[in-house]
């Protein structure tokens, strides 16, 4: 090599020194772009896993799942339908319409049922497959118990109860046969079927078999614990809710009994008084009677009187029922129609 071609490889080496010089841009690694593209995958998958991003992508699994989360959908609804139909009204009619007549009640009402059917619908389904799930769990640990101490290892045992029938934990129990037979552990397996299953009992359960397993347990005697838990467990929410029964017919009646009282007031008592008035009135007499009875006005008191009641009525019927005020959320719905039509149709 002459020394022209070490002085221009001397040159080329350290092209890439020092503040100006020209650097050299090394060749993209296909491997490495290939690698960086996969994580950018997983890290967006990821990011739609979860919180609002999941919403977006996926809003009726999401409402599913989260009764809760249709409130993203339905409020907005039915604000721009009351806000709206407010504007309307007033632009048309001016301010007085909001006084003289039942218009804005009625788009309230409509804009309330909005806000909170979608929410009750959902929740009732949610509940029922809770109830579902908890009633067949107790019957799902027993039977592989049961089959695991006739000498079936415990893959099998899963695979020979996921061919039987357990109403909404049926599919849950087939894909913990499906992850079993591919080799994942039975610890690791079923904490994730507590996770896709979701409910307070089936974690519960769920936590006690995993962690009495890892710690080295009889796996049948542990499962006919969780078995014996879960049944004691689902046993004492039905009594509870039996025993409260009697409670929520009162609340119901007591509503009933509001609404029939003021409906007998109403054409009765308060009509009397409103005829009578307009007949001294129309007399000319200076005595004073009761003054002006505006029936009108005390008939739409009554009204907001028994939408309240009914809608508070409704949330109290599920804390005594159910435990919880979401739970009565079908009742204030249909107490709050009931009220609506009997005032607007017969009172």
């Amino acid at each position: 090599m002459g020394f022209k071609e070490i002085f221009d490889d001397f040159l080329n080496r350290n092209r890439t020194r020092g503040g100006g010089a020209e650097t050299i841009t090394p060749e993209p690694d296909p491997f490495t772009e290939r690698e960086q593209e996969i994580f950018g995958k997983i890290e967006n998958w990821r990011k739609y896993q979860e919180g609002f991003y999941r919403f977006l992508k996926h809003p009726l699994q999401v409402m599913m799942d989260e009764p809760a989360t249709v409130l993203f959908v339905s409020v907005p609804v039915a604000l721009f339908l009351f806000i709206g139909a407010l504007a309307s009204m007033v632009l048309s009619y001016g301010v007085s319409v909001l006084f003289t007549t039942t218009m804005i009640d009625d788009v309230f009402v409509f804009a309330l049922l909005i806000a909170i059917v979608p929410l009750a619908a959902l929740d009732l389904k949610e509940s029922l497959r809770v109830s579902s799930i908890e009633g067949s769990l107790p019957n799902f640990f027993r039977d592989v118990a049961g089959m695991n101490d006739s000498g079936m290892t415990l893959p099998h045992a899963i695979h020979i109860v996921s061919e039987g029938e357990y109403g909404s934990l049926t599919p849950h129990i087939r894909k913990l046969d499906t992850e079993m037979s591919w080799g994942v552990p039975f610890v690791e397996a079923i904490r994730r079927f507590g996770k896709t299953v979701n409910t307070p009992l089936a974690e519960r359960s769920v936590d006690l078999i995993a962690h009495a397993s890892s710690a080295g347990g009889d796996v049948s005697e542990v499962l006919r614990a969780a078995a014996h838990d879960a049944y004691e467990f689902f046993n004492l929410k039905t009594e509870r809710k039996n025993g409260m029964m009697i409670y929520m017919i009162i609340v119901v009646m007591s509503f009933f009994v509001f609404l029939f009282v003021i409906g007998v007031l109403s054409s009765t008592f308060l009509t009397t008084m409103a005829e009578a008035g307009e007949a001294v009135a129309a007399s000319g007499s200076s005595q004073a009677f009761i003054g002006t009875v505006d029936l009108f006005l005390y008939n739409r008191l009554f009204c907001h009187a028994a939408l309240i009641q009914g809608f508070f009525s409704g949330l109290a019927a599920g804390v005594m029922g159910e435990g919880r005020a979401l739970a009565g959320l079908k009742y204030a719905a249909i107490m709050v129609l009931i009220a609506w039509i009997a005032f607007r149709f017969f009172i």
